[in-house]
């Protein structure tokens, strides 16, 4: 059935709002020399333009063009002493899994038992990371997809908003400003741009076959990781295409508080703050008792264990200069664990929640 051209240039009008809304936010927070403006900016401003009622919009298949770059970008960073590396990082990792199910855990009892969620929407509101994933799982267990989605993205803005400028100001880091991040546009050769552009198109359909989750991302950064470290290539996107892809990130992650108003979701906003900073501060303290015994970097921890997507945190470690590989390997780890285990702790939790519902 063909679309009707109305509707056609009422969709072009919604991302076209969104997309310049974006831009000009990541812009003013780069002129304000902001940590990580353009992804940054972006986010906050269509945030307000969506809680606002701005027709502010985004496609979920935009996703297909620019995620697979950063997934490119993602898999530059490791090289050969990367695989070296993974057998000194399984303390974190393992503290990481256990993180994530006391915190889900945690908090699907206090949603069910103080504000009376449904033991769907409590459960999978609480996982930490994977907020597509999450939300997807949810409903299709019966979870209300207005309280796992609001939830879910309230903390992910908050924690991508925080952790920069907590950088900035206990840590040393000086934003770039306008400076785009990565090697300059001319920077790679024809032999590296094949190499990139297979990664990213043969990635991400190997990713979607096998039915990994996030494969316009995941896949990418396999494939371009197994590039880098074989030594096909050093090369990594240019700093001007991860610039765009932060500024579409930044504003997908605005609009999906379109068709919301505050006054409506006032509270569940309030809940997802308040997550946020728990797991923000669980995530910090944990970071720093493994710095002190392993002697692991307490910064690329922090980032490992904070509550937000692969995505973002793997963005903040690129432009704070932070081992990126080993944040992107303990996100992609979290993520595979929470897609094979969270349903089936789920209906464990599940017996304990009904047995008190019928009581």
């Amino acid at each position: 059935m063909p679309v009707p051209p109305s509707l056609t240039r009422s969709l072009a009008v919604r991302v076209a709002l969104a997309v310049g809304l974006g831009a000009a936010g990541g812009a003013l927070f780069a002129y304000f020399r902001a940590p990580l403006p353009w992804m940054i900016g972006a986010s906050v401003v269509t945030t307000a333009a969506a809680l606002a009622g701005a027709p502010v919009q985004v496609p979920r298949r935009s996703n297909a063009v620019v995620v697979p770059i950063l997934g490119v970008m993602l898999g530059s960073a490791f090289t050969p002493e990367t695989l070296a590396d993974l057998t000194a990082w399984w303390p974190s990792v393992t503290a990481l899994l256990l993180y994530a199910a006391l915190m889900a855990g945690a908090f699907s009892m206090l949603l069910s038992r103080r504000f009376g969620f449904d033991a769907a929407s409590a459960y999978f509101s609480s996982v930490p990371g994977g907020n597509l994933a999450m939300y997807t799982v949810g409903t299709a267990m019966g979870g209300d997809a207005r309280t796992i989605s609001l939830i879910h993205n309230t903390r992910a803005l908050l924690t991508v908003i925080t952790i920069p400028f907590w950088f900035r100001l206990f840590q040393g880091y000086e934003p770039a400003g306008f400076a785009v991040p990565g090697p300059a546009a001319n920077a790679i050769g024809l032999d590296d741009a094949l190499v990139l552009g297979v990664s990213a198109v043969l990635g991400y359909w190997v990713a979607n076959l096998a039915r990994v989750p996030a494969p316009f991302l995941i896949g990418p950064m396999l494939l371009s990781a197994a590039a880098h470290v074989a030594g096909l290539t050093e090369a990594s996107p240019p700093g001007i295409l991860v610039a765009i892809a932060q500024v579409l990130i930044g504003t997908s992650m605005g609009c999906r508080f379109t068709g919301f108003s505050i006054r409506d979701v006032a509270n569940l906003m309030a809940i997802g703050a308040l997550m946020a900073i728990v797991m923000m501060s669980a995530a910090a303290a944990a970071a720093g008792v493994i710095s002190e015994l392993t002697g692991l970097s307490f910064a690329a921890l922090l980032l490992a264990f904070a509550p937000g997507g692969l995505a973002e945190m793997a963005l903040i470690s690129l432009a704070l200069g932070i081992d990126t590989a080993f944040v992107s390997t303990h996100h992609l780890i979290r993520l595979s664990a929470i897609m094979l285990l969270a349903p089936v702790f789920f209906r464990i939790l599940e017996s304990r929640f009904g047995s008190r519902d019928e009581s």
